[in-house]
């Protein structure tokens, strides 16, 4: 018997004899008439049943092809559709593959019909039991294989010739791009710098004209504070801070002891020990003091960058603290802690544009020294191994009441 059986209606117009009319009976089920094509095997069939058991292993390696030219064709200013389209095909792979999961919740066909012919579909057009299915995936993993890891500016041979001015502003600004039919490598190395992100836009104004004390020698220690917590905050979040700046904000806030909770470490020890503690429990989910270990590494290869990258990042850093704080304004949700969190976000901002400016000011020599006290410092840490977790933070005494890093007013 032939693989599809072919039906047709007598007809007495001319026009029928050149193109008779004629309905494809559904290769699978050979019930009911085919209303699809395979894009793999070509073979009919008439529901979404019918699609999943006609063959494993077609659909498999269809609905993978189309996740890597998916994300090869992923354009930056449909980042977020296109990441939740790439989801979608993972789930829809998932479930054909997992027999066991039969009589669980699976994708709509109306859902699938419009994600296998390169449509977009939103969080808000899930159903209900769409919507429990991503989340639950979300929950256990499965949607981070979907993500590309991202590698980190720092880490990049672009990084290791930022320069900025003597008033720490950009020496070269952007300009618009032609075009060009072929790239050059100086158009790839302008790519790859173009990822760093942007110095001041004004000049840093002295420390001297933003206190009347000196500068606190502990701000060294307060900036692997803060530099951990920037490290981190992008970690999780793959680089891309700016799909939830007002999330991202917040995980800067709970992770750096001096920007959160208005703490004072007075060496890299304690500063470390809290940054570790957060990241082994609050955060534990991401890796545990492995994980801590390796932000501990991207903070030395940011401190032997010298003064301009971690001007770089600390202008990043406050960027990111400023979108966290519009995003927080336009809430109309939350209205009881809105009032305390806006005061943090902008103390936070205050010091970092405070410690911005200082950084500004040491010589170059000073960031290798800290660099390695701090390769120095991570050895007692990595001792711990996953025995331990974490350490607490040693307490002090008596409270301390000088204030390291004044406020600006």
């Amino acid at each position: 018997m032939a693989d599809s059986i072919l039906t047709s209606e007598k007809t007495s117009s001319s026009s029928s004899l050149l193109n008779p009319p004629s309905q494809i009976i559904c290769r699978v089920c050979q019930k009911q008439f085919s209303q699809y094509t395979c894009p793999r095997c070509n073979s009919r069939y008439c529901s979404l049943k019918c699609y999943q058991s006609h063959s494993i292993r077609c659909t498999e390696s269809f609905m993978r092809e189309n996740v890597v030219d998916g994300m090869r064709q992923m354009q930056s200013d449909d980042q977020t559709k296109q990441k939740m389209l790439d989801i979608l095909k993972r789930f829809h792979s998932e479930e054909e593959v997992d027999v066991m999961d039969e009589d669980e919740s699976t994708l709509s066909e109306e859902t699938i019909q419009k994600v296998l012919s390169g449509g977009q579909v939103n969080f808000d057009d899930l159903s209900a039991d769409e919507k429990k299915l991503f989340q639950r995936a979300v929950a256990s993993g499965e949607l981070s294989k979907m993500i590309e890891p991202w590698e980190p500016w720092w880490l990049k041979p672009s990084a290791r010739t930022i320069s900025l001015s003597k008033q720490g502003t950009q020496l070269v600004q952007p300009v618009p791009k032609q075009e060009a039919s072929v790239p050059s490598d100086e158009d790839l190395e302008s790519n790859e710098s173009s990822e760093i992100p942007p110095g001041p836009e004004t000049s840093l104004p002295p420390v001297s004209k933003l206190s009347s004390t000196e500068p606190s020698p502990l701000l060294a220690v307060h900036l692997v504070d803060i530099i951990y917590s920037y490290c981190f905050t992008l970690r999780v979040y793959n680089g891309d801070w700016k799909s939830d700046a007002r999330g991202s904000a917040m995980m800067v806030l709970s992770v750096s002891s001096v920007l959160g909770q208005g703490e004072q470490p007075e060496t890299i020890r304690e500063a470390l020990s809290y940054c570790l503690e957060q990241t082994c429990s609050s955060y534990k989910h991401m890796g545990g003091l492995k994980f801590g270990l390796a932000i501990i590494d991207d903070v030395v290869s940011l401190l032997s960058l010298g003064s301009s990258a971690l001007v770089c990042s600390l202008c990043d850093l406050q960027r990111l603290i400023w979108a966290g704080e519009k995003d927080l304004k336009s809430d109309k949700t939350r209205k009881l802690r809105k009032s305390e969190i806006r005061s943090k976000l902008k103390l936070a901002e205050r010091k970092i544009y405070f410690i911005m400016c200082w950084v500004h000011e040491q010589p170059r020599e000073a960031w290798s020294s800290s660099a390695t006290i701090l390769r120095a410092e991570k050895i007692p840490f990595t001792d711990y191994g996953d025995s331990k977790g974490y350490v607490k933070m040693e307490s002090k005494a008596e409270p301390r009441s000088k204030i390291m890093i004044e406020e600006i007013k």
